[in-house]
């Protein structure tokens, strides 16, 4: 057993977990991330506590990691799409405009519970319904916020900001999180 827990099954959220620390533990939670709350930042930190506080058996762990992301645009929250149709009403939406990305992390360990949020901006490029098809075809985004990846590459024009927050996991917060909680880091 390792000393992290990662609760998350977003092979993206392992991947740069991985260039923090060594070996660490994986479990998808189940939490309810219908939650919206009066700012993007508190909605993604209410959405990744909740993770962090589905763990089962927390104090095998030094840490638990959760982590939660969203995008939001003109008081509109986009989070995983729950069909085909809601996904291309997203990329539709977020076509040609900048919109923000919010991802929350969480680290629990048994001494208590620290947190941060960041945010990034992302504008895409003019997408045609033709282009949004093609887009849902090849990369079936069903799974991310806002119904995109921006390490597909092909729907993004330029993000300001951390490229990790965008893709799910704030790298440099949690390292400064895991380092305050006396996690070793590679």
């Amino acid at each position: 057993m390792a000393d992290i827990l990662l609760a998350s099954g977003s092979p993206r959220r392992k991947e740069l977990l991985g260039r923090l620390v060594g070996r660490f533990d994986v479990l998808p939670v189940e939490a309810d991330e219908n939650y919206r709350g009066d700012t993007p930042e508190e909605t993604v930190l209410t959405i990744a506590r909740r993770k962090a506080e589905a763990v089962p058996e927390p104090d095998r762990y030094k840490a638990i990691v959760a982590s939660d992301t969203l995008v939001y645009m003109d008081g509109v929250y986009y989070g995983k799409p729950v069909d085909r149709e809601d996904a291309f009403r997203m990329l539709g939406a977020l076509s040609g405009k900048t919109h923000q990305v919010y991802s929350a992390v969480v680290v629990r360990t048994p001494a208590g519970i620290s947190e941060g949020v960041e945010r990034s901006d992302v504008t895409f490029k003019v997408l045609s319904d033709d282009a949004i098809n093609a887009y849902l075809d090849e990369y079936k985004p069903l799974d991310k916020a806002g119904a995109y990846a921006v390490q597909d590459g092909c729907v993004v024009s330029h993000y300001t900001g951390s490229y990790d927050n965008i893709v799910g996991l704030p790298t440099a917060t949690l390292s400064e999180l895991l380092r305050l909680s006396g996690v070793t880091l590679r």
